[in-house]
């Protein structure tokens, strides 16, 4: 039972916001690629396949991501006391954790047609180079966008069996939603950071932080409303949309960069924001 709860701990299974934030992209890339003529059951047993894949991969680079900065994570209040940094397990036994995750990973993944197992297998060069960013760049959540959102790309290819450039614009979308809500997260962290010398945008902008966020999420409203509009048209059902986008003003509402607790409140709400927007792309099909 004790190495049980070090494995959860280790995975952050305990912290579903994590995989959940992985996993709304590719239930939002399922739900454009969707067309209610379809087999509905292939749609639900896709979205399961990529569900478990999140579980998965966030679990494996969540210990890769330990395993990388274990001795930045003892210099942190916050994470002084993961499984790796305080001693409780080994990295060699992490390390095989990762492998066998990556292989449960990879059965599922090979479920998809060819061009998806392709584009599953490039986005493990982006997972597993992610915590090296924070060392060589103040914007490591930019990589971070590039990196948990690439199911958006997958999803749809699982679909259409191609790539098109409204599903790569709802990935730029996808993109400056994760540094928005990343460097609300990072706030947590900023004096620590600063002291150990890991760089962030939370850090870069930690003086206009509210500013950098609230440009990000205009951006992610404006290209999706271009998007909308252009593929669904003016009658698409909105109010959902209108949800949304207030769940992203209510973050902006309530973090303080000075209260760790708002900033990782504020972070949470993203789980919310990522149903409601699947809810809205699954709607494509109806209007007002």
């Amino acid at each position: 039972m004790e190495q049980l709860k070090i494995f959860v701990e280790l995975t952050r299974l305990n912290k579903p916001i994590g995989y959940m934030l992985l996993f709304w992209p590719c239930s939002w890339g399922l739900a454009y690629a969707f067309n209610f003529n379809q087999d509905a059951k292939l749609f639900f047993y896709y979205l399961v396949l990529f569900f478990l894949g999140s579980v998965l991969m966030r679990s494996a680079g969540c210990i890769f991501n330990d395993i990388v900065d274990k001795d930045f994570d003892k210099k942190v209040l916050r994470t002084k006391e993961r499984p790796i940094a305080s001693g409780k397990i080994s990295v060699k036994r992490s390390f095989l954790y990762v492998l066998v995750l990556c292989f449960l990973a990879l059965i599922i993944l090979l479920q998809f047609n060819f061009l998806t197992i392709v584009l599953g297998m490039s986005s493990m060069l982006l997972a597993f180079s992610y915590p090296f960013m924070k060392r060589i760049t103040y914007w490591p959540q930019l990589f971070l966008g590039l990196t948990f959102n690439w199911g958006i790309i997958m999803a749809w290819a699982s679909i259409n069996n191609y790539i098109s450039l409204d599903i790569i614009t709802l990935y730029a979308s996808a993109i400056f939603w994760t540094l928005g809500y990343d460097t609300i997260y990072g706030a947590q962290d900023i004096n620590d950071d600063e002291i150990i010398g890991v760089k962030s945008t939370s850090i870069k902008f930690k003086e206009n932080i509210k500013l950098f966020v609230s440009f990000n999420y205009c951006l992610v409203f404006l290209i999706l409303i271009f998007l909308f509009l252009k593929d669904f048209g003016p009658n698409f059902f909105s109010m959902l949309f209108v949800i949304f986008i207030f769940s992203l003003v209510f973050q902006l509402i309530i973090f303080n960069k000075k209260e760790a607790n708002s900033c990782l409140k504020a972070f949470k709400t993203n789980n919310f924001s990522g149903f409601v927007l699947f809810l809205t792309i699954l709607s494509k099909n109806y209007s007002i």
